[in-house]
Formats: C-alpha cells, structure tokens, sequence
C-alpha cells in the first residue's frame, strides 16, 4: 500500500507559520475587517458609534461599537489597513508551492463560509477525507496517494460530549450554505422534512453530510439547537469526536481554521466502519481500510503512544467495539500485510 513522503523542513515550517497566522487572525478579527462603514450617533449630548455591514447572505446589519474614547477611535483607524486575514492567502500558496496539501476552490470556499458563521466555533468538526488531508500537514507528511472526494463532511457531537461554548452562540448553518449560491438544496428526510444533507441536484455527487453521534431517542436525524442544522446520528461517531484538534486547511485563496478529530481515533474509527461495511459499501469500506492504513503507518513511526493509548479506550468499550474492530483489523492487513498492524495492536482473545 502507498503510504507517505516525508514534508521538507521548509514545508512544515510554512504550514506552521499559517496554523499560527490563521489562529491570530481569528481571534483579532473586529467589525473593522467586515466590508462596512462606520457611523456616529449622538444620544442625549454623547457620542456614540456603530457599524453597518453586510451579511454574507445579504442582510444589512447594525452593530454597537461603544462610545467615543480611545478604544475606538484605534478600532476606526485600523478600517483602512489591510484586514488581518489579508496575509493569509499568500502564506497559504507558499505552503502548497512548498509540497503542502491543498483543497478545491470550491471546498474552501464552502468551508470559509461556514467558518465565518461561526459553525467551527459552535463545535462543529470536519470529518472525512477532508480532514485526512489536514492530517498529512499536520504530521509533516504528503500522502503518496491522493485521495480525492466530491463530498465535504461534517460531525457535531451533540449533547454526548461536553464543549466550551459560548452561551448565547447562534450559528444558522442553513443560511450559510444558502448564501454560497451554489445551488445546494437539503435532502428531503422523512415525513418530507430536511434531511441532515445538502446537495447540488446538477451535481449530485458535491455533497455535504451532517452527522452526529447515535442519541437514546434512535437513528432519526434531528435540528441540532445552536447550529440550526439538521443532524444524522451514526453509531460509533462518538469515538472519533472526543480530542477534537484544531488546524488549517489550505487553498489558493487562503486558510480556514477548522475542527478535525484526533488523528489516532479517526484511523481506529476508520477500522471499526469499515468492519461494518458490506456489499455496495464496499468501495467506502477500501477507502476507510487504505486511510487508516496510511494514519497508522505514520502514527506508528512517530506517535506509537497516542495510538496505543487511544486503543485502550476501544477495547474498554466492551465486547461489541471489539468485534467490529477485529473485522476492521483483519480486512487492513488482507490489504497492507506489511503493515502488521495485528502484530503491534494486540487484541484480547475472542469470547
């Protein structure tokens, strides 16, 4: 099985000037980087100033800034300096010119419009291929083997799994996807309803799937409260959503700071899907077998602890978890002998 070429110094070193750019600039972005004008009212004799923008689905809004003291007149001042995120785009290209990954136009511009809804600081995480290419940059590597997808995942772990959130944080993911224009429609689920997909009918394999972890209440998707977007539940999806990193994804046009899961439980997840895919699954199933393989190959050489650590957690989850992943398991190293993956994951004898 191909697996991974070593990232030059100089690459890594680029990814990590991004990663520490991406994350400034989300946490220095003001009113004062949004397409909009300043605007003073005078209120029983003081002064006061707001914000006027546009929305990135089109509606004008009015923010307060404060009164008029230093504070602010610094934050005005900035509004003709070139915006925070405005040496991203650069940075990004160099890293990909560098051996770096790099995502689809149209990915990032999907991912950068939900980034600014705010759905990434509302817990959500990126799943799926997508954040098996974020992994390559993150670990230094360039996968021998591209793995290339049309449809962009995504995953919330619901009430399940505790996050930091702020209180009152309301992130309307329906509307976001709706001002991209691209002709993205929500699947229709039972009783008629939204579906916890939405995709493009003239191209219907650019996809974008919600997920979240298996409830008491069963597999019906459901509207997710603060994301206002509905949600499947998956089994097992827990697993991979606990150790949610941050990182970047890169494209031509810049960086977006996103959630991934922890690279070793997404390849240990990767094996127990697998194992319970069959049939007309079976290509997904492949292509579950062939990432986890490349992960845990690089893990193996450079992280053996976080894996093994992480295994330990699978196998206390009980006779159910250890069955699926023995599958998985089994089914990796009928395609990568060489791996030997069964050799370094011991498994307890079956019952």
């Amino acid at each position: 099985m191909p697996t991974y070429t070593d990232l030059s110094l100089t690459a890594q070193t680029a990814y990590a000037q991004v990663l520490d750019a991406t994350i400034g600039a989300e946490h220095m972005r003001s009113v004062a980087d949004l397409a909009g004008s300043f605007a003073a009212k005078t209120v029983k004799g003081h002064k006061y100033w707001y914000y006027q923008y546009t929305e990135p689905a089109g509606k004008l809004r009015q923010v307060f800034v404060g009164p008029d003291n230093d504070a602010v007149k610094r934050l005005i001042a900035r509004k003709g300096q070139p915006a925070v995120t405005s040496s991203l785009a650069p940075l990004a290209r160099s890293a990909i010119a560098l051996g770096c990954a790099g995502i689809l136009p149209r990915h990032f511009q999907v991912l950068k419009r939900l980034a600014e809804y705010g759905f990434f600081r509302g817990g959500g995480v990126l799943v799926g291929t997508h954040a098996f290419i974020a992994f390559g940059n993150m670990l230094g590597v360039r996968w021998s083997e591209a793995l290339h997808t049309q449809d962009i995942d995504f995953a919330h772990p619901g009430k399940n799994i505790a996050l930091a959130l702020a209180p009152d944080l309301e992130v309307n993911t329906h509307e976001a996807i709706d001002s991209l224009g691209m002709g993205f429609l929500p699947v229709a689920g039972l009783a008629g309803k939204g579906g916890a997909a939405y995709l493009n009918p003239r191209e219907p394999e650019f996809r974008l799937d919600f997920l979240t972890t298996l409830r008491r209440s069963g597999e019906v998707p459901y509207e997710h409260p603060v994301l206002h977007v509905m949600l499947q539940p998956l089994k097992f999806m827990e697993f991979s959503l606990e150790q949610v990193q941050q990182t970047v994804l890169l494209a031509e046009a810049g960086a977006v700071l996103v959630n991934v899961p922890h690279p070793a439980r997404y390849a240990l997840h990767k094996l127990i899907v697998a194992g319970e895919r069959a049939g007309a699954f079976q290509a997904k199933a492949n292509k579950d077998l062939q990432q986890a393989g490349m992960l845990l190959s690089v893990l193996r050489e450079r992280r053996a602890w976080e894996v093994e650590e992480v295994w330990q957690d699978l196998l206390s989850r009980g006779s159910g978890w250890v069955k699926r992943v023995r599958r998985g398991l089994a089914a990796l190293n009928r395609l990568d002998p060489q791996l030997d993956v069964l050799r370094w994951l011991r498994l307890p004898r079956s019952g």
